[in-house]
């Protein structure tokens, strides 16, 4: 069963290409929205227990309740399948979402922390979520924009992500990959030389 998924997480996020959460990820979607929906079915429905003639609405209840399970099962795997990440050179991409996609864009030079996030289910699975704080992103100061869910090992991408805020070059052991950035004064000097290439050419021809 996809609950106890082991599908393992690329250690290193590679720039420019894609990457899902781990796939325990898919566990820890199911257990949490079917805790969430038995806490609800609880407070709603439990009162019926102390009367019998409530048996009808109970009954009622525990249908409802099945059908929430059976939703729940099918919902997590397709929500996990909907979840894509993308960093590149600039900045980081996401889409998640079943009924409703989702899709957005954070530069990094709006992004002014990431957090490393486990609550106590997540700590059963071994998962984190990566919390990315953005400047002017909500009403409070710093909001959380995005969040990258479901990493096992979610050090190396936090500090993937922050050497490119910091405007450092990020490290191999992050991105599996060499990073060469072209910086601005590559670009002028390449300019440059072609526009002399390009007088010299003129020079040439007028002779």
């Amino acid at each position: 069963m996809f609950i106890f998924s082991r599908t393992p997480i690329h250690l290193m996020v590679k720039l420019n290409e894609d990457f899902k959460p781990a796939g325990k990820y898919t566990g820890y979607l199911l257990l949490a929205t079917l805790a969430a929906i038995i806490l609800i079915w609880a407070a709603c429905f439990s009162w019926m227990f102390v009367d019998s003639i409530f048996t009808l609405f109970l009954a009622i209840g525990f249908a409802a309740l099945a059908v929430c399970i059976i939703f729940a099962c099918i919902w997590a795997p397709l929500y996990y399948k909907s979840v894509v990440y993308h960093l590149n050179g600039t900045e980081m991409t996401w889409r998640r979402g079943v009924f409703f996609r989702k899709t957005g864009i954070v530069p990094y030079n709006r992004i002014t922390n990431v957090d490393i996030v486990q609550g106590p289910v997540m700590r059963i699975f071994g998962i984190y979520h990566l919390k990315i704080e953005t400047a002017g992103g909500g009403a409070s100061k710093n909001s959380a924009e995005i969040q990258i869910e479901g990493i096992e090992n979610p050090e190396p991408v936090r500090q993937l992500i922050m050497d490119f805020v910091r405007g450092q070059k990020p490290a191999a052991a992050a991105t599996g990959t060499e990073y060469k950035p072209e910086t601005s004064a590559n670009c002028d000097i390449q300019a440059l030389l072609e526009e002399v290439s390009a007088i010299r050419r003129l020079l040439e021809e007028r002779k």
